[in-house]
């Protein structure tokens, strides 16, 4: 199950929402062994697609050296659909490469509602997971 604050769902929906009709996409870094989503990062889709996303490569590699030097990991790694459902793609799969991460999907298909939706992928296998939205931890 992904726990996360409402703020930093309202955040991947804004990100999404202005970035349409090209996907948005980006993470949600927190504590290493947390499993606890708390910092908002928004990165830019390398591609400026509406059909698929890729990180650039050196804002990538600097997100990930800041993490470390954190001590976070990618908690959530996080994109939009702009045409369909928030289930991930077949691209989607094979380009997941963190096992520990959440993979969060936001349709942005619908003016009038967003569907926001949580997946674990791990070796091409593709799990949906119950998400909870609290207002803050503790």
């Amino acid at each position: 199950m992904l726990t996360i604050p409402r703020e930093l769902v309202d955040k991947i929906v804004a990100h999404a929402r202005a970035d349409h009709p090209d996907e948005a996409c980006g993470i949600l870094a927190g504590p290493a062994g947390s499993d606890r989503p708390e910092r908002f990062v928004p990165m830019e889709n390398a591609e400026r697609s509406p059909t698929f996303y890729r990180f650039d490569s050196m804002e990538q590699f600097r997100v990930w050296r800041e993490m470390d030097d954190r001590d976070e990991v990618p908690v959530v790694i996080y994109h939009s659909h702009t045409a369909t459902e928030a289930y991930p793609s077949r691209t989607d799969i094979t380009l997941a490469s963190e096992p520990d991460a959440h993979y969060v999907l936001v349709s942005t298909a619908s003016e009038e509602e967003t569907s926001f939706r949580s997946y674990r992928i791990v070796d091409g296998v593709v799990t949906e997971e119950e998400v909870k939205i609290v207002e803050s931890y503790g």
